[in-house]
């Protein structure tokens, strides 16, 4: 019976996320230099162009991110004029996102975005292979101490200052 070793399976688990994380990081720093937001902003632009959302729910939902980080996005989006936000036709309770002119302008010169291509990626493998895939990275998280807590987007709170002077994490 052939069995395998334990560290190569690790190795092979620590290279995968390596690789993940920096084509993330990459990214990120990539929209953050040439278009001057984040990866996390550029994201949540991308997601309305598709489609505007009837809330910020409905974007958390789209974007697989907790409604308390797609707001803080959002709200640093509507800051800088590249979303819109208003009262909702259906129900005035409600805001509407959608892109402003300016936000529109600026994904013309935009790359699709590594989230965008993983969530993709991860909707084409089967079902079992996604359930033990989230089965075995919580379980990973939980045993090393890092769950529990909202998982806010990549890298948006540790953003540096952009070429507009904000602050870090503004």
């Amino acid at each position: 019976m052939d069995q395998e070793r334990p560290s190569a399976r690790v190795s092979g688990i620590m290279d995968s996320l390596r690789r993940l994380v920096r084509e993330l990081r990459v990214a990120s720093r990539a929209a953050e230099r040439e278009l001057g937001i984040s990866g996390a902003q550029l994201f949540v632009l991308q997601q309305l162009h598709e489609r505007p959302a009837d809330s910020v729910n409905e974007l958390s939902e789209r974007t697989h991110t907790h409604q308390s980080s797609v707001s803080v996005v959002v709200s640093r989006l509507v800051d800088r004029g590249l979303i819109i936000r208003e009262p909702s036709e259906e129900d005035g309770r409600r805001m509407t996102l959608r892109l402003s002119a300016e936000g529109r302008k600026l994904l013309e010169r935009a790359p699709r975005t590594v989230q965008s291509r993983l969530i993709e990626a991860l909707g084409r493998l089967p079902a079992d292979v996604r359930t033990a895939l989230a089965s075995g990275l919580e379980a990973w998280t939980r045993e090393a101490g890092i769950s529990g807590e909202p998982a806010p987007f990549f890298f948006e709170d540790e953003r540096p200052s952009g070429p507009r002077g904000r602050r870090r994490g503004a």
